[in-house]
């Protein structure tokens, strides 16, 4: 089995400042501790997309070098590093710069956080299509109800090729009281991003979204929405490590979910990310 992980975190507080880490997360998590979760997993062929973890905004440039200090001893095969998307001419000097650094494959400024409207700020479109230009894919990362707004920019910049991280984090609820994944409007938003044809997403970000514990059984009607929307060919694996886990309980659930609902779980869990981000 190969698993090209589309959404691979590391971080080291003692190289990089990271304002929103808090309890168990406030610590390194490097190779030695990937290591330890791949262990755990199952036995594959693992390949990685590292996707910037939000350190200072001063350092992205930083984080991308220290990434790539690492190949070494962690198969990435690429980088979505921050760009501060806001900010047309501090994004173009960070796009000339990712240009010399090889692994850079896609950018990625959090909009989770922002208010509604914030990618649609001419500034920021500018931007998005500076980085659809420069050949980059660019990660959307947005709550449920900010779905709309990976609409519009699809719809304003046809040519940026967007991956939608952790399927919009949907409400899913716990074990106990798992929410509803159809006929729900973020089912609804999602059907409609996925008619965008620049618009694929990454499943990945469920364990996160239900952190007092979840079930396989309580996360596959979100994967089978996506599916249902997205397609085989529009849906790529990710990891979120160290954010959710268990790890390879992750990958053994997507694993066996693809086999069970198309056959085989190649695209989703290796060639797709390789398509989408362009990997050698």
């Amino acid at each position: 089995m190969r698993v090209v992980d589309g959404h691979l975190h590391l971080w080291d507080p003692e190289n990089l400042d990271y304002e929103w880490l808090r309890g168990p997360l406030l610590r390194s998590f490097g190779p030695v501790e990937l290591d330890g979760a791949l262990a755990e997993a199952p036995s594959a062929d693992y390949g990685f997309v590292f996707v910037q973890a939000d350190c200072a905004p001063d350092q992205s440039m930083a984080e991308v070098d220290w990434v790539t200090s690492l190949v070494p001893h962690v198969a990435v095969r690429g980088i979505v590093a921050r760009a501060p998307l806001e900010d047309p001419a501090a994004t173009d000097e960070h796009l000339a710069a990712f240009a010399e650094r090889p692994l850079v494959v896609g950018v990625r400024r959090l909009l989770q956080s922002e208010p509604d409207g914030f990618a649609a700020r001419p500034g920021f479109r500018a931007s998005a299509q500076a980085v659809a230009s420069a050949g980059l894919v660019f990660d959307a990362c947005v709550r449920a109800h900010q779905l709309a707004d990976v609409i519009a920019l699809a719809d304003a910049v046809p040519d940026l090729a967007i991956v939608l991280d952790h399927l919009g984090k949907p409400a899913v609820g716990t074990v106990d009281a798992a929410a509803p994944a159809a006929g729900t409007p973020w089912s609804a938003a999602l059907a409609a991003l996925a008619e965008r044809p620049n618009v694929v997403c990454k499943l990945s970000g469920l364990p996160g979204e239900s952190p007092d514990g979840w079930s396989d059984a309580q996360l596959r009607p979100f994967l089978d929405v996506a599916l249902g929307a997205f397609g085989p060919d529009r849906l790529l694996f990710g990891g979120d490590w160290p954010v959710s886990g268990p790890y390879g309980r992750w990958v053994e659930t997507v694993a066996t979910w693809a086999v069970d609902r198309l056959g085989d779980a190649e695209a989703v869990l290796a060639a797709n990310a390789e398509r989408v981000y362009g990997l050698r």
